[in-house]
């Protein structure tokens, strides 16, 4: 934890900075010029007077405020997360404190962020991690294997939060998927209050509604459902590396330590109900992100100290980060946004012929259209992909003045503009084109 208790040397205080130039003189600098950095090995007023570079996104910019006891509290769970937990950054150990800490106002949100630990690979501490949560979150619920009937008639006005453990079994195949439809469709519908499963009960069959609103948090090997995925905060786990230590977790011995943090946070937390309510924090991110991250950053908020500049540090990587991984992976936006990037090296013409944005969308050595099939991505693939942005092919006319299949630019506007807006640099190998 940074401390922000340093106060500059009173005497400094009268020295300008900076200096007035003299040729010949150290210290002092030429109109034009920028002052060297002072030496470290100076002591800590010359590290003072180095100003520490700050993120593009303005999220180093953010002040701290003053602490609160919260501060302190979210310092001490996020040592005992990391005492048993390598996480694969230091904005995925912050997520997880303030995640956990957020469970104990879940009557305050509006929106019920899913936090998706998920991994490559057995034994990457996913599991782990949920024993963790298991022993601090609020009202905990763990559920391996059990029926989204048992989950929702579990689920009150005042919610539990919901431990999903080995979700690779129920979304991990296609079959296994479909036949947990319900699933998934539970866990979508609780990110947000008021969403409610109508069911009949009784020997008379009477309507009854039940809730869904609750927390989650979810581990399996791979990636869950895409709107699962939209709805959480990713933590994406890794095997610890050779050197990597953790403490052995042992429920009986550690167990009561992070209960007694876990009875301290919502002590904190329980006055602050109505304050939490009413807050609408400044957000890095927009639209579903925002919502999913407000939480966190509310109770970051309420906490002082650093943590409002950490939570929103840690929204803002991680939600680029995720979406870089959704345009590295074949599909989804990936698709339109290298489509744009083609339209854009061609001179943004009106049409562009199926064959020739196939030959650049196969030509590109860091795209994987060239390993969707053994002679890359087809026509009808290409179709299929598009389809589901409302896109399709048809007869264009080419500047030499023939038809031929292809696809119109203003076709893809719509799609581009809520998908991908940004125009980023083609690949050299992919900008080619064949007439």
């Amino acid at each position: 934890m940074e401390s922000t208790s340093h106060r500059p040397d009173p005497a400094a205080s009268t020295v300008s900075w900076p200096p007035v130039a003299k040729p010949g003189e150290p210290g002092s600098f030429l109109p034009g010029q920028q002052p060297e950095p002072a030496s470290t090995a100076c002591g800590h007023d010359a590290e003072a007077a180095f100003v520490e570079p700050t993120a593009p996104d303005g999220t180093d910019l953010i002040p701290d405020t003053e602490a609160t006891e919260g501060a302190d509290l979210l310092a001490q769970l996020r040592a005992q997360i990391a005492k048993f937990v390598i996480l694969p950054s230091e904005q995925a150990l912050d997520a997880a404190t303030l995640w956990v800490a957020a469970t104990h106002l879940q009557c305050s949100w509006q929106h019920a962020p899913r936090l998706a630990v998920v991994g490559p690979a057995k034994r990457c501490g996913k599991s782990r991690l949920l024993d963790v949560l298991a022993e601090t979150v609020h009202q905990p619920m763990l559920t391996v294997n059990s029926s989204p009937a048992a989950i929702f008639r579990s689920i009150s006005e005042e919610p539990p939060t919901l431990l999903v453990d080995e979700a690779d079994t129920i979304f991990g195949s296609p079959k296994a998927a479909e036949k947990n439809e319900e699933m998934r469709g539970l866990l979508n519908a609780g990110h947000q209050r008021d969403r409610y499963v109508l069911r009949v009960v009784g020997n008379d069959h009477t309507p009854r509604q039940f809730p869904t609103f609750a927390m989650a948090a979810i581990a399996g090997i791979g990636d869950l459902p895409d709107t699962i995925m939209d709805r959480s905060i990713v933590i994406r786990m890794r095997r610890r590396a050779e050197g990597e230590r953790v403490a052995p977790y042992r429920t009986q011995r550690d167990r009561p330590a992070l209960h007694v943090i876990r009875d301290k946070i919502a002590r904190w937390t329980a006055p602050l109900a109505d304050q939490a309510l009413h807050l609408e924090p400044s957000m890095p991110v927009e639209d579903r992100a925002a919502d999913t991250w407000e939480p966190l950053v509310i109770i970051a908020d309420l906490a002082g100290g650093p943590w409002p500049r950490m939570a929103r540090q840690a929204c803002k990587r991680m939600v680029d980060a995720e979406a870089q991984t959704e345009e590295d992976n074949p599909g989804g936006a990936r698709i339109l946004a290298d489509i744009r990037r083609i339209f854009h090296a061609a001179g943004e013409p009106d049409s562009i012929a199926t064959d020739q944005l196939l030959f650049n969308l196969n030509g590109d050595p860091e795209a994987p259209w060239a390993e969707t099939s053994r002679g890359g991505l087809t026509p009808r693939g290409l179709g299929a992909m598009l389809r589901e942005f409302g896109i399709s092919s048809g007869n264009v006319r080419m500047p030499d003045g023939t038809q031929r299949k292809g696809y119109l630019r203003n076709k893809f506007l719509d799609a581009w503009r809520r998908y991908c807006p940004t125009v980023h640099p083609v690949n050299a190998t992919a900008a080619g084109s064949r007439g």
